[in-house]
């Protein structure tokens, strides 16, 4: 489901914000609050700007300065989870395509250490924090991390294993504790963030796989979803910057593209290491210049798709992007592509898809799917032969999702662009 993904992925950002609000007994005196919030934020910071390393540091750091508290090991099964995704460039769910892509089987496997070592982390800060809800029943920071551990065990299960239905019972248990923590503290705002990344969710679920979760008692809405993620970037304490990330994935996905603009360019200039808030604002005024082209037919020049090109033609020749992110340009090349794509330039969309799978240290999913891409813009190019070349070239890779049997479908006969 185009765009979902990118919204569990997210959700692992939550607890790494989060902060104790209404416990019935301090976690953590004041001297170690203090020393716990100094790391909190460095490491939250240096994860929001893609470095995971030094996030890790921190979050380390935090573990052993604060043993019993279940913080450290939360906060680094959240950056092993992070950058799982980073890496095999999940983090652009756009990758997909479609519904039934990603619900599909796939030969796209995660390596069992990675799931090993963030199955350890999260059952650790489970451990510790039973222990503490044990001797405070009705402590709100505990619950609150009770649910965080749920919520980020529901975005692995769905985002990395895909075991959806394991997700949906992992994130409806984080929905209710957070509720829960409602309850105790109406005003531990930051808690309503994981209800309505849940219920927007579950609301935008494809028809089978929602009758499915319905049957089970998983219900969700995304009109009540957007209200308030809405309300938690406005309101929210801590974690205003998460909500302002969802939503612009959500504000993409409802074609409330200047909106999504608009969050996205605050955020990169608040996470300037961060190259993906520039990707995603580039993809949001693509798909308001798109927009802007259906109210009028006759406007071929855009200035909005002008400035969407020259934020992707900037980040590929971004000094700073060279430096951290260069093994990246695989996925810049590739947005570009879908930018493209969407103006109906097919053939230099085509040059950017190929561009994507020849960029060195190309992810090698990221690579099968641009030669897919670059056969459906070549394609829709009249360019049948080299269309032809390119659906083999898919064939002859390792299967990503369905890409082998929609390669398959595109030798038999020409892509055709679906009307929106």
């Amino acid at each position: 489901m185009k765009k979902i993904i990118h919204i569990l992925v997210l959700i692992s950002l939550v607890a790494i914000s989060a902060k104790a609000q209404g416990s019935n007994s301090s976690w953590l005196n004041e001297a170690e609050r203090a020393k716990f919030e100094q790391l909190r934020i460095a490491g939250s910071e240096a994860l929001f700007n893609l470095n995971y390393e030094g996030a890790r540091k921190n979050f380390k750091e935090m573990a052993t300065a604060f043993p019993n508290y279940p913080a450290g090991p939360q906060f680094l099964a959240d950056t092993l989870w992070a950058e799982t995704l980073y890496q095999s460039r999940r983090l652009q769910s756009s990758l997909y395509g479609d519904d039934d892509t990603f619900y599909s089987t796939s030969d796209d496997k995660v390596d069992p250490r990675i799931v090993d070592q963030f199955r350890t982390l999260t059952r650790q800060a489970r451990v510790l924090t039973e222990t503490r809800l044990k001797q405070f029943p009705k402590d709100a920071e505990a619950l609150y991390f009770m649910g965080a551990i749920e919520g980020l065990k529901a975005s692995f299960e769905e985002a990395v294993e895909r075991r959806h239905f394991a997700a949906l019972k992992d994130g409806s248990d984080a929905v209710d504790k957070h509720r829960e923590v409602m309850k105790l503290d109406p005003a531990y705002r930051d808690a309503e963030l994981t209800i309505g990344l849940y219920d927007y969710t579950v609301g935008a679920l494809p028809l089978p796989i929602k009758i499915a979760a319905g049957v089970f008692g998983f219900h969700g809405s995304k009109k009540r979803g957007l209200a308030t993620l809405e309300r938690v970037a406005k309101e929210g304490r801590w974690v205003h910057d998460e909500a302002k990330t969802l939503l612009i994935v959500l504000y993409t996905r409802e074609k409330r593209y200047a909106e999504a603009a608009g969050f996205a360019r605050e955020l990169a200039g608040r996470y300037p290491h961060n190259y993906l808030y520039r990707l995603e604002m580039a993809d949001a005024l693509v798909g308001q210049a798109a927009l802007e082209r259906k109210m009028n037919p006759s406007n071929t020049t855009s200035a909005t798709e002008i400035e969407a090109f020259a934020m992707f033609e900037s980040l590929l020749k971004d000094k700073a992007v060279r430096e951290t992110a260069a093994r990246e340009f695989d996925l810049i090349h590739f947005k570009y592509g879908e930018a493209l794509m969407t103006a109906g330039q097919h053939e230099r969309a085509a040059r950017e898809f190929l561009a994507a799978a020849d960029a060195p240290g190309a992810q090698q999913g990221l690579a099968t799917m641009a030669h897919l891409y670059a056969a459906r813009a070549l394609d829709l190019a009249g360019k049948r032969n080299d269309a032809l070349a390119q659906y083999r070239a898919v064939l002859a890779r390792p299967n990503v999702y369905d890409a082998h049997e929609q390669a398959q479908s595109g030798l038999k006969d020409a892509f055709k662009k679906k009307l929106s």
